[in-house]
């Protein structure tokens, strides 16, 4: 499974790279409804690339970093006042319940710490384009004759499901290309797009500890990722925009990592027939799919 990745964050390259236009209405559906408290992630570095490109956006995001802001510090001083409290308890005796307490108090502040940091610093890192299974990402589709860029969660929601049906099989961030047939029979062939990466992450197991390992193609470049996507109507809420990449076996490199699965990066050649699907054609996209680019992937320890 593709559990994280390093995107293209900027929208701006899809527009400069394939001609799109980026769908400015649903990104600002987005970061209302993440300003309004639901429960939606976007990369930080998503949020730069909207600095001083739209007024309502911009507003959107200073809202929601306000909101946290203000979430966090209020954690911070229950969590300060709680440690404090345990402590003064353990000066006196040592119970069970006081050094929990100071363990998770311990944890919450730093976790709370680390979100303030995250939230006022200015430079961007790393870890800022990275996305996980319920993040927003940019995507690239093809609508009509419309190239466009949409913000999309990374987990689709499958033709007829239900949120319900999601936590009962959360894993569908990834298609697995030996399930296209069934699983994913309604999508694959009808809606198809692109997304942007340079890095993907996974969890193996080594010597029965679970760590998280890097992989990054080499020579280093942005892959072309093969995705598929879904919207769904939302009575009374906006449309659910969402998608998940393809992975196959591994090449040899990434099984020796101890990973059994992998991203699809795509040919440049390809990229124009596989945004224009067709149900017809599903054995010239299975093409596509055989017919991909095939880095090395060096692997090492995520930071």
């Amino acid at each position: 499974m593709c559990y994280s990745a390093k995107i293209q964050a900027n929208y701006r390259e899809y527009v400069r790279r394939y001609g799109a236009d980026m769908d400015i209405e649903t990104f600002r559906r987005i970061f209302f409804a993440r300003a309004s408290g639901a429960d939606i992630k976007i990369p930080k570095a998503v949020d730069a690339a909207f600095a001083g490109v739209d007024e309502e956006i911009s507003a959107a995001i200073d809202a929601y970093r306000s909101q946290w802001t203000r979430k966090l510090e209020t954690a911070l001083f229950e969590q300060r006042a709680r440690l404090v409290a345990a402590e003064k308890k353990l000066a006196v005796k040592i119970t069970k319940k006081a050094s929990e307490d100071v363990r998770i108090a311990t944890n919450k502040i730093e976790a709370a710490t680390r979100g303030l940091d995250d939230l006022r610093r200015q430079d961007l890192q790393e870890r800022d384009s990275r996305i996980f299974p319920g993040w927003y990402a940019p995507v690239l589709i093809e609508l009509g004759d419309k190239r466009l860029v949409v913000p999309m969660r990374y987990r689709c929601r499958l033709p007829g499901w239900t949120e319900a049906d999601e936590k009962l099989k959360p894993g569908v961030y990834n298609a697995r290309k030996t399930s296209l047939a069934t699983v994913w029979r309604q999508v694959f062939g009808f809606t198809h797009g692109i997304v942007l990466a340079d890095t993907f992450f996974e969890h193996v197991d080594r010597d029965g500890n679970d760590v998280i390992l890097r992989f990054d193609p080499t020579p280093p470049q942005q892959m072309q990722l093969a995705c598929l996507w879904t919207r769904t109507e939302i009575p009374g809420a906006d449309d659910l925009w969402s998608f998940a990449a393809i992975t196959d076996d591994p090449p040899p490199e990434v099984a020796a990592a101890g990973h059994d699965r992998c991203v699809i990066p795509l040919k440049s050649s390809n990229v124009d027939a596989w945004l224009a699907p067709d149900p017809s054609r599903r054995a010239q996209l299975r093409e596509i799919l055989a017919d991909r680019e095939r880095p090395y992937y060096e692997h090492q320890l995520a930071a």
